[in-house]
């Protein structure tokens, strides 16, 4: 259910602002987002998983929470990791 260490840092090589960058709102977006959709795939098997449900619930809206950050601070930012990710449909 959860991402490997593997992709976690292909993410991280692909959203870091810097060399080092690890905990920069961006990454964490971007983990979390993959973290969502792997999840999602997970309940559409595994349609009564409501623990699991909650956990994503609780991404999706520290996800939200991270968004909104990035909107105030860095609108730039904000609407190329949109791109990048695909979100806002």
């Amino acid at each position: 259910m959860s991402i490997t260490a593997a992709r976690k840092q292909e993410l991280i090589k692909e959203f870091a602002i810097s060399k080092n960058d690890t905990g920069s709102a961006q990454v964490q977006i971007a983990v979390l987002s993959d973290r969502i959709k792997t999840l999602t795939e997970h309940f559409k098997v595994n349609k009564k998983d409501h623990h699991s449900r909650r956990g994503m619930l609780k991404m999706v809206a520290l996800r939200r929470k991270l968004l909104d950050y990035l909107k105030t601070t860095n609108n730039p930012a904000y609407v190329e990791i949109i791109k990048k990710l695909g979100l806002r449909g």
